[in-house]
């Protein structure tokens, strides 16, 4: 029996996926598909997938054409499954020529004419682009922030705009909006958007206030519109990863997280005009935040914020700290925008802990650590756009499919303004 193999990521499968499969299909007697993961296609800058694995799968299995179908999860595979399969032929599209040439010392390899005129990239690109607006002060985080729409296919920006611009202007042109201005301009801002029916991605915090938030989520709801936190370490590969090894068990139950971020890289506190800046807990506090809400959940026995303000009628703190007490564990977070300390996270759990070396929230490596250091361990993702390339398509997906894809649960981003909120109406210690 001659065992042919191939692979692909077959998203949103067309006639071309099925032609090459008959093709494949023809040069034996049974043919193994592989179709790649989401994360494997994410490490190698693959970010436009429009279907979930499972959704690839199903697709792939109804043509009826594979006689098995395996999952490609990392790099160097494809040796390890033609040993494992005893495979006599690998085949791929001729998009692909010579890339595989290595494989000949395993097996044949035999590159397949692509069906011309249909693509997977060419079905996406169909689709009207989103016409986004980018609203904010930062110059250069906008442009950097532009410069990443390039990578999601399907997204137009339209231009970048200062806060004070003629919003319902700039409304008028566009379909969605991401907000980069202060969060206490965020409320009216988020809700004259959903009102015009336009999508919004917003620099978390959402809002200041919970019951502000609650409005505009149910707002959201009614207008048929994504509201979605823009927050990029959400979607970095290395934060993402670390999340669901921690998950997993891997350093068993997770007693204690300690996040810091802080900068003092570029501050005149004497001379800046501190109400129209960001302040310490809204610029790092909802990073800080989002690996204890996402490991140990939000419902803490009970929380202490403590503040240094430099000045209280704009409520510029120059660091706070917050401190959780949970049922079988404690937290805490440092931020700072005037005070430096070492910016890493550290996951402590009952059979080892995580390390995260500064600057953890946008990190490509990060290492489990055990009590036997011979049993430590390190992993390394690339970081491509900070993540905020992922986030953008996260935010396209849910817009085009109608559903949440945001890698930020609503209970985390609620518990994040619940924060604010309590560091606003000055439930908190001022040092």
């Amino acid at each position: 029996m001659v065992k042919v193999i191939t692979y692909g990521t077959y998203d949103l499968l067309h006639y071309g996926h099925i032609r090459l499969l008959e093709r494949a299909k023809a040069l034996g007697d049974y043919l193994i598909v592989g179709v790649t993961a989401d994360g494997f296609d994410l490490a190698r800058g693959k970010i436009n997938v429009q279907q979930s694995l499972m959704e690839r799968i199903e697709a792939v299995k109804a043509t009826g054409i594979p006689d098995e179908i395996i999952v490609e999860e990392y790099e160097g595979q494809k040796i390890d499954d033609i040993k494992r399969y005893n495979v006599d032929i690998f085949t791929v599209g001729s998009d692909w020529k010579g890339h595989f040439d290595y494989l000949n010392e395993y097996c044949k390899v035999v590159y397949l004419e692509r069906t011309q005129g249909v693509s997977s990239s060419e079905i996406r690109s169909d689709k009207r682009a989103l016409k986004l607006a980018l609203i904010g002060d930062e110059e250069k985080f906008l442009q950097k922030f532009e410069r990443e729409c390039k990578y999601a296919n399907g997204i137009e920006v339209i231009g970048t705009f200062p806060s004070n611009c003629e919003y319902s202007k700039v409304l008028d042109q566009v379909d969605a909006v991401f907000l980069n201005s202060r969060p206490q301009d965020h409320y009216q801002q988020i809700k004259e958007a959903l009102l015009a029916k336009k999508h919004v991605l917003c620099d978390s915090p959402l809002t200041v206030s919970v019951k502000q938030w609650e409005e505009l989520i149910s707002l959201s709801s009614e207008q048929g519109c994504v509201l979605m936190d823009a927050n990029r370490t959400a979607y970095a590969m290395a934060y993402y990863r670390l999340l669901l090894l921690v998950k997993s068990g891997i350093i068993g139950d997770v007693v204690s997280i300690d996040a810091s971020c802080t900068t003092i890289r570029n501050m005149d506190l004497e001379t800046e005009n501190l109400k129209n800046v960001w302040n310490s807990i809204c610029a790092w506090g909802p990073t800080a935040l989002l690996p204890i809400f996402q490991l140990l959940g939000t419902n803490y026995v009970s929380k202490q914020i403590t503040s240094r303000i430099l000045d209280e009628k704009s409520m510029y703190d120059t660091f706070t700290k917050v401190t959780f007490i949970y049922p079988k564990a404690v937290a805490s977070i440092k931020v700072g925008k005037g005070v430096k300390t070492e910016g890493e996270l550290v996951i402590s759990g009952t059979e080892g802990y995580v390390y995260v070396p500064a600057p953890w929230w946008k990190t490509d490596y990060f290492e489990i650590r055990r009590e036997d250091p011979t049993q430590n361990k390190r992993y390394y993702y690339q970081l491509d756009g900070e993540g905020i390339r992922y986030m953008l398509v996260s935010f396209l997906k849910s817009i085009n499919n109608g559903d949440r894809f945001s890698y930020i649960s609503r209970e985390v981003s609620k518990a994040i303004v619940g924060i604010m909120e309590d560091y606003y109406s000055k439930s908190l210690i001022n040092i």
